[in-house]
């Protein structure tokens, strides 16, 4: 839990990254997703009386929601959820995917609703959920916290700010879509409102505090050029040999938690010509321990000034806010301990009864968690109690037993910006243990008894539970690896993960993250005789621990290091059988307690069950889908005058097999354009499938009119007596004259786009679909296409979307088609299957069928 290693003045220690080059531009001004959300998301935390908020966003892929914009709440509570399936059996999950406000009171409403979520934050406290959209499609949830034994307002009132808030972020989300480099006015407004990055730390406004240390500085807006003196460089961290004056200077000094601060503060000056009191923490390598980063809090003040006609001048003063004059003398006359923590749990302040209680000066607390410091707190049973009280925004107490035998009390008070504590002295009460909730009778009489709380949870074992329900729900190898990837790092705190199968006598990469680039290419294929400590725990089945880099060497003196300084050899081991491994990397000194090493090992067998299972799937998987591919055209007929591709993509549930597909065929009258889709997802209904398709073809070659063709198939399937419906559409093209005749049963309409670029959805004459009565009919629709016309024929996979109706996916599809480019066939079926492509929950099949009518003199 240390911090990475010191590094000379001026430069940013390791671990700790520096901005890059777009965060660079951000500072100086240019727009980003989480700065349109930032003030939205204070706004709905105060308008609906919580305590802490959040956004999350739909990422790239689609795939996962992605954590964006935080305030009030630990950024270390919430690391495990930073990014999550949108499939998840979370509330945001569940928000996000049914298009509804989700309203949960207290913790008993969260376990029966979501007991995965109950596991790993089991504290009672309020949350409540809504979706956030744009151009009608959603895009992300807004989450809002709120303490459940003080509600400020009920469910009602909750539900309709945030409805409101829900509109506010629609506004600038959409304001912040059209200034997007390459939008057009037909792009659908929620296209590129995704997120793939770090989560934004926002404040919660606060009264700013007055400090001990002043320094002036300047800052030049438009060449965003600083300058200081003497006093602020020191608050800095830098001194003036050292001090270059730029942007980058300052930025290398900041905790990356804070940049969104310092653009704001630019922001601030550029909009009101001032800055009042914006809060950040600067790098702080005064003190003498140098294998750690400490942090100070400081306040930026100032106003803008002209110098000569254009150039604007920023005069402020950097002001040290570690500790008040005023607050300090009055906690210094009290006669217990009293302590401050800032939102992620790290010393702020400590008065010099606290520091003598616990043996401990404040020099060495600052910036430190107190169990990072004090190595007799180090029970995580004590770190959950900042836990509780940061999550339920109430009072916490608990007794600890100190080396010297001495029983403290501490009383934790929580706010939205940290908490304050206080520990005494006290003599133990019968039966009384360390970290347990400390009774009125072994209390001080200034500590209410309405300040006690009597939730608990121990150590690292809820990861075990956590991990287990994630794996439940993980299918494929790759979905093991990715879910053992996203809860081990921020569950224990470590940088890299490698996991390893075993395949021939030989151990392969399956999975990593964090490793320097190619790295771990000297170990692929390594031999089970190998002496390497990932080798070595499979094959003796024992867990190896290291908890620095001597130790390693110690026990693999020719073993190549990574940056690492702390690593974990998890034996993957499966009902007997030798899975895997896997490895874990801390860049810090790591400390593995009895329990941890106990937890580490007991996921390692539950993500080696998973991982023996989704093998079985993925083989019986690979299977399924060849049979289902081998079902389809291999190769579509070359037609003169027609550009033609063809699209599919099978869904993501299960092992069972679809029943949509696709068809070219050359008639009598020119050629068929053929889609359809059987019902269900099984063996039978692709046998069905083929059947149909076989069926069609022959009528179609047949040269049978389009009406007779689709007759002649639904009485087939009424006579199969299958059970089961189909739907097509089958349209006879003629390239001569793109004339056109069309069918339609029960199938989602073609798509047109014409050569100006208009697109309509064709209502075509219909009737019910296949197989339900013998002697339906199905009337014929006839059009012409124009030359340049494109011409798109899917199945429903294509526009159902979750939460959403079938005309709104039609609509956006359509949309999609009007605004792409159509010199290549391929990019704009690529392009059209986007979004389906990248969907992790894709209940259904897509088939796609293009054909472009260009109308050119023959090939």
């Amino acid at each position: 839990m240390g911090g990475a290693a010191a590094a000379p003045r001026g430069k940013r220690p390791a671990g700790v990254p520096a901005p890059d080059a777009e965060e660079s531009r951000t500072l100086r001004g240019e727009n980003r997703v989480e700065d349109a959300l930032a003030d939205a998301v204070v706004t709905a935390v105060q308008n609906t009386g919580g305590y802490g908020g959040a956004v999350y966003l739909r990422s790239r892929d689609r795939r996962s929601l992605v954590l964006c914009v935080m305030s009030g709440v630990p950024r270390s509570l919430l690391k495990p959820w930073w990014r999550i399936p949108v499939s998840g059996t979370l509330p945001m999950c569940e928000a996000f995917r049914s298009g509804e406000t989700l309203y949960l009171p207290d913790d008993r409403a969260t376990m029966l609703r979501f007991p995965q979520f109950t596991a790993a934050l089991p504290y009672s406290f309020a949350h409540a959920y809504h979706p956030v959209r744009v151009g009608g499609e959603t895009v992300g949830v807004l989450a809002v916290l709120h303490s459940s034994a003080q509600e400020p307002a009920g469910e009602r009132e909750v539900r309709e700010a945030l409805r409101l808030a829900g509109l506010d972020m629609e506004e600038r989300l959409a304001g912040f879509a059209r200034g997007l480099p390459g939008r057009t006015d037909a792009d659908a407004l929620s296209y590129g409102i995704e997120y793939d990055d770090q989560p934004v730390s926002v404040r919660l406004p606060t009264p700013p505090a007055q400090a001990v240390a002043v320094g002036m500085i300047e800052w030049d807006l438009d060449s965003d050029r600083w300058s200081g003196d003497d006093d602020a460089l020191e608050l800095l961290g830098v001194s003036r040999e050292e001090f270059d004056g730029t942007m980058a200077a300052v930025e290398v000094r900041v905790t990356p938690d804070d940049l969104y601060e310092l653009r704001a503060a630019r922001r601030e000056a550029e909009d009101t010509g001032q800055i009042r009191g914006r809060h950040f923490r600067v790098l702080d390598e005064s003190q003498d321990d140098s294998e750690t980063v400490h942090y100070r809090p400081v306040e930026l003040w100032g106003h803008v000034v002209r110098a000569g006609d254009t150039e604007r001048l920023l005069v402020g003063a950097l002001v040290d806010v570690a500790g008040g004059v005023t607050a300090a003398e009055a906690a210094e006359r009290l006669p217990d301990g009293l302590f401050s923590l800032d939102q992620d749990g790290r010393v702020i302040y400590a008065n010099r009864r606290c520091q003598d209680l616990l043996g401990c000066d404040l020099e060495r607390l600052l910036g430190h968690h107190p169990w990072q410091v004090l190595t007799w707190l180090r029970d995580p049973a004590y770190e959950d109690r900042y836990r509780a009280a940061m999550l339920t925004q109430q009072p916490v107490s608990y007794l600890v037993h100190d080396p010297d035998g001495v029983w403290l009390g501490f009383v934790l008070y929580p706010g939205a910006h940290g908490l304050t504590g206080r520990v005494f002295r006290t003599a133990a009460p019968a039966g009384a243990e360390p970290g347990r909730p400390l009774t009125p009778a072994a209390e001080q009489p200034a500590v209410p008894p309405t300040g006690l709380v009597t939730t608990a949870r121990a150590g690292a074992l809820y990861h075990v539970v956590q991990m287990a329900s994630v794996l439940t729900e993980s299918v494929t190898v790759q979905d093991v690896c990715r879910a053992v990837s996203e809860q081990l790092l921020p569950a224990f705190g470590a940088q890299e993960v490698a996991l390893y199968t075993v395949r021939d006598g030989r151990m392969y990469l399956l999975w990593e993250d964090g490793y320097p680039q190619h790295f771990l290419d000297p170990f692929e294929g390594v031999p089970l005789e190998a002496e390497l400590p990932g080798v070595h725990a499979l094959t003796a089945r024992l867990p190896l621990f290291f908890e620095s880099p001597e130790e390693l060497v110690g026990a693999y003196p020719r073993l190549a290091l990574d940056p690492m300084t702390s690593w974990a050899f998890l034996p993957l081991i499966a009902s007997g059988h030798a899975i895997g491994s896997c490895i874990l990397g801390w860049n810090t000194a790591h400390r593995f307690t009895a329990e941890e090493r106990s937890a580490l090992t007991a996921l390692a067998g539950l993500a080696a069950q998973a991982m023996e299972r989704a093998r079985l799937y993925d083989a019986e998987s690979a299977v399924a889908r060849g049979l289902q591919e081998g079902l389809l055209p291999h190769r579509l007929p070359a037609i003169d005058r027609l550009r033609i591709t063809a699209r599919y993509l099978p869904g993501t549930k299960g092992m069972d097999i679809g029943g949509d597909w696709y068809d070219v065929i050359r008639t009598g009258s020119g050629v068929a354009l053929v889609i359809g889709d059987v019902e269900g997802h099984s063996v039978g209904a692709a046998a069905v499938m083929g059947q149909l398709r076989s069926a069609v073809h022959a009528f179609a070659a047949s040269g049978r009119p389009p009406q007779e063709v689709i007759t002649h198939t639904n009485q087939l399937l009424v006579e199969l007596e299958t059970d089961v419906f189909a739907t097509c559409c089958y349209i006879e093209l003629d390239p001569a004259t793109g004339h056109a005749r069309a069918v339609r049963a029960g199938h989602p309409p073609p798509l047109l786009r014409r050569p100006d670029g208009s697109t309509e959805s064709l209502e075509l004459a219909g009737g019910v679909l296949l197989g339900v009565q013998s002697d339906a009919d199905y009337p014929v629709t006839e059009l012409t296409l124009e030359p340049g016309s494109v011409l798109a024929l899917y199945t429903d996979g294509l526009v159902e979307v979750p939460g959403s109706d079938i005309a709104t996916g039609i609509d956006t599809v359509r949309m999609c088609l009007g605004v792409s480019r159509t010199d290549s066939m391929e990019e704009l079926a690529d392009r059209m299957l986007g979004a389906a492509r990248r969907a992790e929950d894709r209940p259904d099949d897509v088939a796609l069928l293009l054909t472009a009518y260009d109308a050119a003199e023959p090939r």
